[in-house]
This record gives C-alpha cells, structure tokens and sequence, in this order.
C-alpha cells in the first residue's frame, strides 16, 4: 500500500509535466509537441546546451516563452497552492466543508480589487497592478481581522474562527455589492475578476508567487504530523505534547498569505481547494504526510487542464477560469463521492 501511495506521487508529478508540454502547444496558434518540448528545455538552466531550436518559428518561442509559458506556471502554482491550503484548512477546522475561503479571505481579496478597479488605480509595482495589489491588501486585513476577533487569550477556537470568517465573508460581500451597485460602469471588470482570469500572467508575476506557494507548500507538510494528530481533537493533540493554538496560528497563517498572493495575480477560483484534497483523500487515504503533497500535484494538473480549455474552447476570445473548474469539477467529484459514499459512513 506504502508503495502505491508513493507511485501516485510519482505518476501524478509525470502527469503534471506532461499537461505542461501539452498546453504549451494549445492556443490560437498551433505548436509542434516536440518543438514545445525544446523551447521548454531551452528554458531550463544547465540543459538547454541539450537542445537546438533551429527550425522552430521565432514566433512560436516568443508565444511560449512569453506567453503561454508565465500562465501555466502561475496556474500552476494557483491549483497547487489552494489545493494544498484546502487540505490544511479541512485538518484544521476539521470540517470536510473548509476551503481555503472559509475565513473570508475571497471577500476581502474582491473587496480589495473592487476599491482598485472603481478608482480606476492603474499603477504598477513589479507587473503587479493597483488591482492586484489591493485585492492582496484585502485579503490580508480581512485575516488578521478575523483572526483577531476570534483570538480568546491566548486561544484560537475554530467555531469562532469559522464564524467570523462567515460574518466578515457576508460583510465584505455586502460591501462590494454596494459599490458595484454605485458604479455600474465598473460591474463587467468586478465581475470577471471574481471569476478569475491567468491572461495577464508575466515572469514578475511568476517570479513572486512561486517561491511563496512553494515555500509555504513545503512549512505546511512539515506540520502534517501535527494536522494528523489533530484530527483526534484539540484536547486529545494537546495531551500528546502539541501545542493546538501555536500550531493552529502558524497553519493559519501560512495559508493565509498563500493565498492572498495567489488570489491577488488570479482573482478568485473556487471548488479547486474544497473538491481537490476530498478527491486525493478518498484515493490515497487522510495522512496529510502524503495528502499535501500529492493534493498540489492534482490541484496543479486540474488547474491547467481548466486554463487551457478556458482559453482555448472560444479562441480567440476567452472564458473565466473559475467556470471551467466549476464545471469541471464539482460532476467530477460528486460521482466519486457516490463511488465511495460507503467508506464515508
């Protein structure tokens, strides 16, 4: 069993990089398997002596390269982030229910961009514009709210977290509807943010969220034993040396910042961190040991999979991401629901 929960892991990582030469190739304009496969190793420092790229179309690097290349990244690194804060979140709370919104942090992310969009803030800072970075501010004192607010002592009980998360999540929301309401010139833009969208990917882009989803990915799996052990409950972990609230505040915390970022680059994207760690819980089984990291491979793939049909079904013009996952994945993960509802009782 060990060793095919390995071999998920292994085989998944595959997959993942095949999906990656496959949508490299996918767009308005067609490219070549194999010359995607070289443009991409071009890319890679220390093998790109390997290959040649004459014969290939400068055209088709530059689409690759410039193009194509930053958005499957960052999609990458925006279904593996919620994936992986999916899986944290539902450890946490215990609650099969959380997703990596459930503190509010979708509110206050849209609340955020909406206030950049409705003043028209176009500025940039390193290819991130006043939108983005509204929507990052957003989402950040939207959890240090919640988190004050649920704070007892030096306690940090879930039910209060949740239920302020509700409280703010319905607050900010409200909020966002009255200015949209107040500024209808602006509901399409606030409305397609909140849909998400990897069109305006770039390297900068890149360059600043994958260090932060992989960095915090790899913190969260250091605490997999901890989210193992308290799953059993607050009082049963704490009997067993951990420390519930600290542990609580770090996983929060972590999670929090990865996916303010995420979110201020993408806009929001819902399903993925609630459907995809239930997905790789039901196959590969709840130690999060594995669950993380197997989660971020799934919740990659099936983000690049949602983008490539989101820009290319209508090509020229595109869909909001958010619909594909949506539509994707939630029949998906009903039908293995039904598939395995026995092992759930």
């Amino acid at each position: 069993m060990k060793i095919l929960k390995k071999t998920n892991i292994i085989i998944s990582l595959l997959i993942l990089i095949l999906c990656v030469i496959i949508a490299c190739g996918f767009g308005s304009v067609k490219i070549d398997f194999i010359d995607s496969c070289k443009i991409l190793i071009s890319r890679i420092p220390f093998l790109k002596e390997l290959v040649t790229l004459e014969g290939i179309k400068d055209s088709h690097i530059k689409i690759i390269s410039n193009l194509r290349l930053p958005r499957i990244l960052i999609a990458l690194c925006t279904g593996g982030g919620l994936a992986v804060v999916g899986c944290a979140f539902q450890g946490v709370f215990k609650n099969p229910m959380a997703d990596p919104f459930v503190l509010g942090i979708s509110s206050g992310a849209a609340l955020g961009a909406t206030i950049g969009l409705v003043f028209n803030f176009n500025f940039f800072v390193f290819s991130f514009t006043g939108v983005s970075i509204f929507a990052f501010i957003g989402a950040i004192l939207t959890v240090l709210i919640v988190m004050r607010i649920s704070v007892i002592g030096k306690k940090l009980p879930t039910t209060t977290l949740l239920l302020a998360g509700i409280s703010i999540n319905y607050l900010f929301a409200s909020l966002m509807s009255l200015m949209m309401l107040l500024n209808r010139d602006k509901l399409e833009k606030v409305y397609l943010w909140t849909l998400g969208s990897f069109s305006t990917s770039t390297w900068d882009e890149v360059y600043f969220i994958a260090p932060v989803v992989i960095i915090s990915s790899i913190i969260l799996m250091v605490y997999s034993k901890e989210l193992n052990i308290m799953l059993l409950g607050d009082e049963t972990a704490g009997s067993l040396g951990i420390n519930v609230n600290k542990t609580k505040k770090i996983i929060l915390g972590i999670s929090s910042l990865m996916v303010a970022v995420v979110v201020s680059a993408s806009g929001i994207i819902g399903f993925v961190g609630l459907i995809i760690p239930h997905m790789v819980r039901l196959i590969n089984g709840p130690d999060h040991k594995r669950l993380i990291p197997l989660s971020m491979l799934v919740g990659a793939i099936f983000m690049i999979f949602c983008d490539t049909i989101a820009r290319t079904i209508i090509s020229p013009a595109e869909l909001s991401v958010g619909v594909i996952t949506s539509i994707f994945g939630v029949p998906f993960f009903l039908f293995l629901l039904y598939q395995n509802k026995k092992q759930l009782v």
